[in-house]
């Protein structure tokens, strides 16, 4: 009886590899892969910064719309990422001067804020490589109210 469940297994494990290794080579386009084109044909990377959504700053809350185009904001970094087509990138994001930032990869079109005390604030937004050459930036800046609803 073990002989023939292991003769079994041996013949479902074949069948199995022989499916998988037809199915990748079945219908796969010839040439390079549609998204692969020189990134020197590409148009430069677009970036576009709103205002600040005003109803929310007087909770606190700084929501910031962008728009990319031309760039993919993703989670890749490094120089062999430069050969990726259509462009990889993301955003880097100073609040007022300070010499850190963070980066965004997320691609979710709207930069949250939370917490800054009241007064004038500012934001710099810049659209940067895979290996951190800013293309582009653009500074927002806003007031938070003096008086702030901790409704969050």
């Amino acid at each position: 009886m073990a002989m023939h469940i292991e003769g079994l297994a041996a013949a479902a494990a074949t069948v199995l590899l022989a499916t998988s290794a037809f199915a990748q080579n079945v219908g796969l386009p010839a040439g390079p892969a549609p998204f692969v084109n020189a990134i020197e044909n590409e148009p430069p990377p677009k970036l576009t910064v709103e205002q600040p959504l005003p109803d929310d700053l007087a909770r606190d809350v700084v929501f910031i719309p962008y728009k990319v185009e031309n760039l993919r904001l993703l989670p890749i970094l490094g120089t062999d990422a430069l050969k990726l087509s259509p462009r990889v990138g993301h955003l880097h994001i100073t609040v007022d001067g300070q010499p850190w930032h963070w980066a965004d990869f997320g691609g979710a079109n709207t930069i949250a804020v939370v917490g800054l005390p009241p007064g004038p604030h500012k934001v710099l937004v810049q659209l940067s490589s895979a290996d951190h050459h800013v293309f582009t930036g653009q500074t927002v800046t806003f007031t938070i109210p003096g008086t702030v609803a901790q409704s969050h």
